[in-house]
């Protein structure tokens, strides 16, 4: 997979002398030429106000045909989705908020703009391609991974997201409570793999369908909880949505529908087995 954004972080930017306002036109036109060294073998020469290109080809073409799968990340602004749409990219959309008491993005509607920038440029995009990116850290209950996790959570988004990144804050409430907010708020999922389960069914709901569940990796507990979590995770939660469960919850249904009869079949069928070992017994 090939991942492209703008860059998040106006560290990166500031350092490397980028203006930011011209980032995301400067990713899509990068973008457009990186396509074509994937996918054309005359050299291409290319000549803009930042870069240039002389007669320049791949040796190591991609193996994929026409190319690597290519995903374009996106927040709430409808700048990535419009450019995965005009490239026939996919999506990867960070559901945590960037703005101050900032609502959840409007799934559906960022949607929308993939699909109209798609059908202007002549490309396709499937939702099966879309990937949804969420925080999320797991226990056997809410309380103990909230736990787990409170310290961490806190330092991530007070710390380094407002701290360092200089983001304003989108809960202004106590240090200990960040986690609860974020998670009951539906911008993390702190809690159990019921919870997660419950999580992602809502932003399915919220998006109307999206194909890939993505978990934002934050060193937010001990090392050992982290790899319980997504111990959880893999047991509990993926098996929901990947359809391993689907025969053994039919089977068990049918059984359960049937209890009487099959119970009585074996009820008959242990009698018969006494009355013929009686019978055989008496011959004897």
């Amino acid at each position: 997979m090939f991942g492209v954004g703008p860059g998040a972080l106006p560290t990166d930017a500031y350092m490397m002398g980028i203006d930011p306002t011209t980032q995301r036109e400067k990713m899509d036109e990068a973008l457009g030429v990186i396509l074509r060294l994937f996918t054309e073998i005359e050299p291409i020469t290319y000549k803009s106000d930042w870069f240039e290109l002389n007669e320049a080809l791949l040796q190591l073409r991609p193996y994929q045909s026409p190319h690597m799968p290519i995903a374009v990340a996106s927040i709430q602004s409808p700048s990535g989705v419009q450019l995965a749409g005009k490239h026939g990219a996919s999506v990867l959309t960070i559901t945590v908020p960037r703005d101050p008491l900032a609502d959840r993005a409007d799934y559906g509607k960022l949607w929308d703009i993939a699909e109209e920038s798609a059908e202007q440029h002549g490309k396709v995009v499937k939702r099966e391609d879309w990937r949804l990116v969420v925080p999320v850290h797991l226990a056997e209950t809410r309380e103990k991974a909230r736990e787990q996790a409170r310290e961490g959570a806190a330092g991530f988004l007070r710390d380094y997201s407002e701290g360092t990144n200089g983001r304003k804050p989108v809960f202004d409430g106590p240090r200990d409570q960040v986690v609860d907010w974020m998670s009951d708020n539906g911008f993390w999922i702190v809690g159990t793999p019921d919870d997660c389960i419950e999580g992602i069914n809502n932003l399915a709901r919220e998006s109307d369908g999206f194909g890939g569940f993505l978990v934002q990796t934050i060193d937010w507990a001990p090392s050992d909880s982290i790899l319980r979590s997504y111990e959880l995770l893999a047991r509990y939660v993926m098996p929901q949505f990947q359809g391993s469960l689907t025969g053994l919850e039919v089977s068990n249904q049918w059984a359960k529908d049937r209890v009487d009869v099959l119970l009585d079949g074996r009820i008959r069928a242990i009698e018969k087995a006494k009355s013929d070992y009686r019978g055989s017994v008496n011959l004897s």
